[in-house]
């Protein structure tokens, strides 16, 4: 199995950078091939143009889509899961990642009669909360993404879809610290779940973005 994981932290100074190093980890030990997209670090560019909007508003259906979407597809279309990564930011994703959703989800591929999209063995979010899900407010929040990312975002688009959320990592959360090596061990173990042999595929070895 060759899984996508989907990074998107603005700081390498943050506890979803360790997540994410930790869960790769995983990935390696369990010789599982994997590709990274750290949209921050490659400069991804979440902003619609115009001209995607006339697209994806059926005005222009025949216009082609940006080659900068066409490589992030043609990485979906290469892997078997996706993993996204990230940070909840007012009870959603980064702006970065918010984008390459509405970029990347085009009209013919993710979507449409018929869409080209594979179906995905899994996706999988790993989200880390600075709130604390024991807060009433943090858990309706968490449902309300849910449905955003499960409902809509991937609805039919994968086999299995789950979302881990490691909560209570504000940096001023009293039980920051002791929370930490649990949940970096649990994200590593996460990423050893994900065999190479899964869905019978043969390893193909590591790559990164």
């Amino acid at each position: 199995m060759k899984v996508l994981v989907v990074y998107c932290h603005p700081s390498e100074n943050s506890f979803t950078h360790e997540v994410k190093e930790a869960f790769v980890r995983g990935l390696e030990d369990a010789g599982c091939a994997y590709e990274v997209a750290d949209l921050y670090a490659e400069g991804f560019d979440p902003v619609m143009s115009e001209a995607e909007y006339l697209r994806e508003g059926f005005y222009r259906l025949d216009d082609p889509v940006p080659a900068d979407v066409l490589r992030e597809q043609k990485r979906i279309e290469s892997s078997d899961a996706i993993v996204f990564i990230y940070p909840d930011f007012w009870t959603a994703s980064p702006a970065m990642l918010e984008g390459w959703f509405q970029r990347v989800w085009t009209w013919g591929y993710a979507y449409g009669e018929p869409p080209a999209m594979k179906k995905l063995e899994k996706v999988l979010f790993l989200i880390t909360m600075g709130g604390s899900l024991t807060d009433g407010i943090r858990v309706e929040q968490l449902e309300a993404m849910k449905t955003v990312m499960i409902g809509d975002r991937i609805k039919d688009r994968a086999k299995d879809c789950e979302v881990r959320v490691f909560d209570g990592m504000s940096r001023g959360y009293e039980k920051r610290e002791g929370r930490v090596p649990g949940f970096l061990r649990e994200a590593y173990e996460l990423g050893l779940g994900f065999r190479a042999d899964d869905a019978g595929l043969p390893y193909g070895g590591k790559e990164r973005a």
